[in-house]
């Protein structure tokens, strides 16, 4: 079974179809990339995944169980940890107590026990051990980044989602994040991720989801993707590129 299906999923916002009719499965311990151009329902799936968002169709099931329509909350302690593109640390709390809150809130909730071990854990695994106790106002945007991540690994996800987690960041930085998101796959973590920079998430991923206007064009290994006609116009020009960019 897989761990994520989603099937025939639309959103609609007023006249405007952010996604529609989109079916997909990930399989547990997978790494699946989705890309496709701005306004292509990208993050809007996120959101439908997450609880962000109720579809106005079709089902959404993680380990056979429909989350579809739960609230937020509810798909997080069934397994389900995302980043944002903006990231959203709480500003008056340390990094240490950003992951606490992950910890004691996620799939782990209210088992206190070795909570502090294990946020310090991840805030080593993410380069942040020297920081714990610093406010998370006072990070920089990278480390920012990298303190959303332990926060949302801090919930014990069976899935995770990375909102364009390579965005901002310079040359070093990107491949630092690159190595970390393939320990993170290495470690049996299932990810879903959203990229806009198209040469790292072909680099990472092990199958690629492109969408163009809502729809689902393509999905398979990187390199079939990327040799794809269909891609290859909505990235260059031609009647597809021109949809995705209206």
């Amino acid at each position: 079974m897989p761990l994520l299906e989603v099937e025939r999923v639309s959103k609609d916002f007023g006249g405007v179809r952010a996604v529609h009719d989109v079916s997909f499965t990930l399989e547990e311990g997978e790494l699946l990339g989705i890309m496709g151009p701005n306004g292509s329902g990208k993050t809007t799936l996120f959101n439908l995944i997450a609880g962000a968002l109720v579809p106005d169709g079709g089902r959404i099931r993680l380990a056979g169980q429909d989350i579809a329509g739960l609230a937020p909350h509810r798909i997080c302690a069934r397994g389900v940890a995302r980043t944002f593109q903006l990231v959203r640390p709480f500003a008056g709390l340390s990094a240490l107590e950003n992951v606490l809150v992950g910890r004691l809130y996620g799939r782990a909730r209210g088992r206190a026990a070795g909570a502090v071990a294990e946020a310090e854990r991840l805030l080593a695994l993410v380069g942040l051990e020297d920081r714990a106790h610093e406010p998370a106002a006072r990070l920089t945007f990278v480390d920012k980044k990298r303190l959303e991540l332990a926060r949302a690994l801090a919930t014990s996800p069976a899935l995770l989602l990375l909102d364009e987690f390579l965005a901002g960041l310079n040359p070093a930085e990107t491949a630092s994040a690159m190595a970390l998101v393939r320990r993170l796959v290495g470690e049996g973590i299932t990810v879903l991720m959203v990229e806009h920079i198209v040469w790292a998430l072909l680099d990472l991923s092990r199958r690629v989801l492109v969408l163009s206007a809502g729809e689902k064009i393509a999905d398979g290994p990187p390199a079939a993707v990327a040799a794809d006609p269909a891609v290859v116009d909505v990235y260059l020009g031609g009647a597809g590129g021109a949809r995705a960019r209206a």
